[in-house]
């Protein structure tokens, strides 16, 4: 990780886990629970408009934590924040489990299409 801006890059696996709770924080400020509340009715559980109006939001508030932190305060600073937590994840369950809440803050919980494999659909045989 010697490439990565050197501030940010200097986050042990504590001051990550600090960082990380502090974000999760953030997403339950009342104003920001209100401005994700609004985007997600927006996005009304489409995919597409998840990435449109949830995601905008949700890297907002990431990115006003992190910044006291070193991270660049735009998309690429999200970007690099996401990708440290990522290489403590495996190390580390607490982080592991803080990335997991975090996620579940914005991104909606995953389901099976109701067309899946047990639904007995034909598969070609040649």
């Amino acid at each position: 990780m010697a490439s990565a801006s050197a501030q940010a890059a200097a986050l042990s696996a504590e001051q990550a886990k600090v960082v990380l709770a502090e974000v999760i924080q953030a997403f339950s400020a009342p104003e920001n629970a209100v401005r994700m509340d609004e985007a997600r009715d927006n996005a009304c559980n489409d995919m597409g408009k998840m990435l449109q109006f949830v995601l905008p939001v949700a890297t907002q508030i990431q990115q006003e934590v992190i910044k006291a932190y070193g991270f660049s305060c735009d998309g690429e600073g999200v970007l690099k924040f996401a990708r440290l937590v990522k290489s403590y994840e495996a190390q580390d369950p607490e982080i592991a489990s803080l990335s997991g809440k975090l996620k579940a803050l914005f991104l909606p919980p995953m389901t099976l299409p109701p067309h899946g494999p047990a639904s007995g659909g034909s598969v070609a045989a040649s």
